[in-house]
């Protein structure tokens, strides 16, 4: 199946699923070592059987992949050179073109949890953003697409996506999300940390508060954390707060492994 699919010139959001699962044997999220290599030589397979060359795209992709034996991708690399015919990630990606604003854009519906109802807000109003459709419109707007397209996200098949979810529509460059997975800590630990930095004892952490944590943190984890882009971590994490008050529980989203 995965052959014939490959053989597309496009393919719907359930399709890329289904390839994706497909060369994702161990169901870590990633198409690695093997199972990367295999991707490839079925890929140059099946468009070699169509009668089809490789796209520009997919020239770039075996060039950089084919001989790499640690290689690794994600969702995010493979849409590069296997988009869907609805494309929502790579329009998502152009819409919001840092973790800051992703964080930032509570009127999306993005701050904690999204259902399907509220992905096709999300994609009503990037539609009207980008001026490509009216405000009306309801050309991407259906709940089989919408169910199709939050499938590829849902990694843990919830029904809803979640911060960190959302987070792996971002280019890794900009992707401060799961910078921090690297520096994540368990629940003990992270209401010590928190305890800690609340000097006033107030129950929430302000904006001089945090900056004394990242800092902490990027000296501890220097390999991971940038010290230089603690500006940027700051106005992103309070994003999260509520008037400026960062409570345990949004601290936790980013910083707390049990979330």
């Amino acid at each position: 199946m995965a052959n014939a699919l490959l053989q597309g010139v496009e393919i719907s959001a359930s399709q890329f699923l289904d390839i994706f699962n497909h060369y994702d044997n161990d169901g870590n999220g990633y198409i690695e070592g093997k199972e990367l290599q295999n991707f490839i030589k079925e890929l140059q397979q099946a468009r070699k059987q169509a009668g089809l060359e490789l796209t520009d795209q997919m020239k770039a992709f075996v060039a950089e992949y084919e001989k790499n034996t640690e290689g690794k991708i994600g969702i995010v690399e493979l849409v590069q050179i296997l988009p869907t015919e609805e494309n929502f990630l790579l329009f998502f990606r152009q819409q919001l073109k840092s973790c800051a604003e992703f964080m930032q854009r509570d009127s999306l519906g993005l701050r904690l949890m999204l259902c399907t109802v509220s992905l096709q807000r999300i994609q009503r109003k990037l539609m009207t953003a980008a001026s490509l459709f009216p405000e009306t419109s309801d050309l991407f707007v259906d709940s089989e697409r919408s169910s199709s397209q939050l499938k590829i996200f849902d990694s843990n098949n919830d029904g809803k996506l979640c911060l960190l979810e959302m987070a792996r529509l971002l280019p890794d460059q900009e992707n401060f999300l799961l910078k921090f997975q690297g520096v994540k800590m368990p629940r003990k630990e992270f209401n010590k940390i928190f305890e800690l930095y609340d000097k006033d004892g107030n129950g929430y952490m302000d904006e001089n508060e945090l900056d004394a944590l990242l800092k902490d943190l990027c000296e501890k984890n220097k390999k991971v954390l940038d010290s230089n882009k603690i500006p940027t971590y700051k106005t992103a994490i309070m994003a999260l707060s509520d008037g400026g008050k960062l409570y345990r529980t949004e601290l936790a989203l980013v910083l707390c492994a049990d979330n």
